[in-house]
């Protein structure tokens, strides 16, 4: 346990840069910003920071359509800001990580410009260019994940050229060995600043079949589902292509001392796993959304995710969990069902900080900062297209109560509209002993003090109660037991399959501790107890 990594017992803290904090006075956070309040996250107890993109960018996905892989867009900042903060980082022992867009770039990318100038630009095969069907409609029947085709044609030379996401976002080719030499260079180049690793967006989906086949039109959602993980696009998603770019990463990677590389993949458990690699030679972390795309929030759901997940491991895989990010409605908002209101919330931190493996924290999640009301012409978000925006989980970090929540100047008007959680600011719950954010703080100083937590074996209890969720971390002789009520109504449970008797070192409401009878233990409607077994 000893030589665990600091990727394995940490906790990774996701900052969307344009909502955390605006140090210029434009609306729109920046690195400035960020590095004024790495005392708040220092504090909080996470272990690593991971920034979505910064990169010079035209935004028509806000930092998703990079123009420029190596240099920072002036509205978060400069270079030296950047090394800045990394350095800034570093000196309090926060680790950063980097949000890097393998799949595509802006149409505004010196390559994409280069490769549009004609069919026989010596980029052209940096990007997927087909001809047009022979009544002049695009290639094939591929749909975007932000509405309508995946096909825009070019009215240059008629071909058309493929964007999964929006139009202003060219699909790479990633079969053109040199698409992957600028990429990997991409990569040295952060990792020679000191970036400890990096987020890898929409990295399911980085190579096509080469036939371009139509493919069969999805199936209609089911009752609660998400439009995610549903594994409808075999021509595109999870091709066996990607196993060898996993392993080149990974190298390039490893040239690095103590680096990590997260991989965003939206696919079932079984082929999510193939992403470690044979050898636990591909990514560290394959990102776990089980949590996130639950059509259900309910302790039934909640034990059927764990125990799937724990199952489908490889041998000597490391686990990680999500519960937020910046493309899915907040937590706050989703576990509030059934009544539970903010203790929904409140519930879930405690599940995704005590599961085995490490987690990853979206900000502001801490507060109980629900979804965002956006004003239909506030909207921004270019997936709302679809009929449904992520705009609702970006919305500005709420700091204090003056003018715009501490998050931007009196007098500015924030990107996003401010929104508040029901238990108030950081300032204001920084002065709260039972506040979200104490409850946050408590849950991460607990973890860090517990070997079990960090680095021990998990094993799922069956109680009787099908409302309960309860399982027991264990490490040397440290056994620590978690038990969840995803119910309405008080309940006893009887845990002593685990132990006799223990300390609750932990609850969701932060109102009691001490000496507990584990055959005998109290749960309130929506609680949850952490417990150290004698």
């Amino acid at each position: 346990m000893s030589e665990a990594l600091w990727w394995q017992t940490g906790v990774i803290y996701q900052i969307y840069p344009r909502s955390f904090a605006d140090a210029s006075g434009d609306g729109v956070g920046d690195l400035a910003g960020i590095e004024a309040r790495l005392d708040y996250v220092v504090q909080l107890g996470v272990d690593a920071i991971w920034l979505s993109p910064i990169f010079p960018s035209p935004m028509a996905d806000f930092g998703y359509d990079i123009a420029d892989y190596v240099g920072i867009d002036p509205v978060f900042g400069t270079l030296d800001d950047l090394d800045r903060l990394v350095a800034a980082a570093h000196s309090r022992g926060l680790k950063l990580l980097l949000d890097l867009v393998p799949n595509h770039t802006s149409d505004e990318h010196p390559w994409f410009v280069e490769s549009r100038r004609g069919r026989d630009s010596p980029r052209r095969d940096w990007y997927l260019w087909r001809d047009a069907r022979s009544d002049g409609g695009p290639p094939n029947n591929w749909p975007s994940f932000f509405g309508g085709p995946a096909w825009e044609q070019d009215a240059a030379t008629g071909q058309y050229y493929l964007h999964l996401f929006h139009r202003k976002q060219p699909d790479l080719n990633w079969r053109n060995p040199e698409v992957r030499a600028a990429i990997y260079d991409v990569m040295r180049f952060w990792l020679d600043r000191g970036v400890d690793g990096f987020r890898l967006d929409a990295y399911w989906v980085l190579f096509k079949d080469p036939d371009y086949p139509d493919e069969a039109p999805p199936r209609p959602l089911g009752e609660g589902e998400l439009p995610v993980g549903r594994y409808d696009h075999p021509a595109y998603e999870d091709r066996a292509e990607m196993q060898e770019v996993v392993r080149e990463m990974r190298a390039v990677t490893d040239a690095f001392a103590d680096r990590v590389l997260v991989g965003e993949l939206y696919l079932p458990l079984a082929r999510l796993m193939t992403y470690y690699g044979e050898q636990l030679e591909g990514l560290h972390l394959p990102f776990n959304f089980s949590l996130v795309t639950m059509r259900r929030w309910d302790a039934a759901s909640v034990r059927a995710v764990v125990e799937a997940y724990e199952a489908a491991l490889p041998p000597g895989a490391w686990p990680n969990w999500v519960l937020g990010n910046h493309d899915m409605p907040r937590v706050a908002t989703r576990a509030a069902v059934a009544g539970a209101g903010p203790a929904g919330g409140r519930l879930a931190h405690m599940l995704l900080l005590t599961l085995r493996g490490t987690p990853t924290c979206f900000y502001a999640d801490e507060l109980g900062l629900p979804n965002g009301d956006i004003p239909p012409d506030r909207v921004v978000d270019p997936q709302a297209a679809t009929g449904r925006t992520r705009d609702v989980s970006r919305t500005p970090m709420p700091w204090d109560d003056g003018p715009n929540a501490g998050f931007c100047p009196a007098g500015v008007e924030p990107w996003l509209p401010i929104a508040v959680p029901p238990e108030g600011s950081v300032a204001r719950q920084v002065g709260e002993a039972r506040s979200s954010l104490a409850l946050t703080r408590a849950l991460l100083a607990l973890r860090r003090n517990s070997v079990a937590l960090r680095l021990g074996t998990i094993e799922l209890l069956d109680p009787a109660e099908p409302d309960v969720v309860a399982y027991v971390r264990r490490a040397g002789a440290e056994t620590t037991l978690i038990a969840l009520n995803f119910g309405g109504r008080d309940l006893r449970l009887d845990a002593s399959s685990a132990g006799d008797r223990g300390t609750v070192r932990c609850t969701t409401a932060l109102d009691r501790d001490g000496p507990v009878d584990v055959a005998a233990l109290t749960l309130r409607p929506y609680e949850g107890v952490v417990v150290t077994l004698d």
